[in-house]
């Protein structure tokens, strides 16, 4: 007998065929009337296959008593209620590592887009305007410029590599200091000050809500450049919105929003943006990867065994 899971979010094909053929797998998302779906499955599923946005809160483990694991698809778990996981000593996994070298290399290739413009620059061939106004208007270098990295994880730090390759200096903020020869700024203001580029990298969740507020922008400056790889509730969108427009700072990367995928229309007018749809790690070798983890840390847990990346 097949253990039965529930999966909350649709998956990539070859994972959902991966656990189908392992597990019983009720599909949450496919549900027309979640209560009774849950009431229906809550005394057989010992387990929850996350993705994304459709996490696990505390009224949803409720519903699952059984319940002894929540595997997560990503590295970011802040969709799913930990100190709830906790208090009900259910195991909570995601996918690190695997995704940290794809994810720093559109880090990167992020602020090379911005800096350079170069999504810009390509509009303006396909417009015919270099044959008809001239070149395109000069734009900035990245050597020698400094890259302020807000939150110096496993991805932060591979950013980081990367950046000093391309002659770039490097300072960052993170929750603790740690032993490295990049200089360590005490707050994310003084970060941005000492920055032309924050590049930020931390986690989601409540503790890092809006973190990159107006006060952090003013400390940028309109010289200063904002590269987000990480959640977009890090950043308080209207204020940096309304700072684009205005021309307080120099320009911005993201790959993630509030709202996505419908994110706000306001950001399709920005000549000084470069937006990408949430594609950080998103490679074929990458995502089979992280689904490949996924299954993994499931197929230990019900064979007795720890899981793999367990997150603390």
């Amino acid at each position: 007998m097949k253990p039965e899971i529930i999966v909350t979010g649709r998956l990539l094909p070859r994972t959902q065929e991966a656990l189908d053929r392992i597990f019983t797998c009720h599909k949450l998302y496919e549900a027309a009337d979640h209560p009774a779906f849950l009431r229906q499955h809550a005394q057989q599923v010992r387990a929850l296959a996350t993705f994304g946005a459709s996490g696990a809160d505390a009224a949803l483990m409720d519903q699952l008593p059984k319940l002894e694991i929540i595997s997560n698809f990503g590295v970011g778990v802040d969709a799913i209620d930990l100190a709830a996981a906790a208090k009900r000593r259910i195991i909570v996994t995601n996918t690190p590592e695997v995704l940290t070298d794809c994810v720093a290399d559109t880090a990167m290739a992020l602020v090379l887009a911005t800096l350079r413009r170069l999504p810009q620059s390509e509009n303006y061939l396909r417009a015919g305007q270099w044959g008809t106004r001239g070149a395109y208007p000069l734009t900035t270098s990245l050597g020698g410029k400094t890259l302020g990295v807000l939150g110096l994880g496993r991805i932060g730090e591979a950013i980081a590599k990367r950046a000093e390759a391309f002659g770039m200096k490097l300072r960052y903020h993170n929750r603790s200091r740690k032993n490295l020869a990049w200089p360590y700024e005490p707050d994310v203001v003084s970060l941005a000050k000492n920055s032309d580029v924050l590049l930020v990298a931390a986690p989601g969740g409540p503790q890092t809500q809006r973190i990159v507020n107006a006060a952090v922008l003013d400390a940028l400056g309109p010289q200063g450049f904002v590269v987000n790889i990480a959640r977009g509730s890090l950043i308080d969108e209207p204020a940096l919105l309304r700072y684009l427009r205005e021309g307080r700072i120099a320009g911005a990367g993201l790959d993630v929003f509030d709202n996505e995928p419908k994110i706000d229309p306001a950001w399709f007018s920005l000549d000084n943006a470069v937006l990408l749809p949430h594609v950080g790690s998103a490679t074929e070798e990458t995502r089979t990867a992280m689904g490949a983890l996924q299954v993994e840390n499931l197929q230990l847990h019900f064979a007795g065994k720890p899981v793999k990346t367990p997150v603390t």
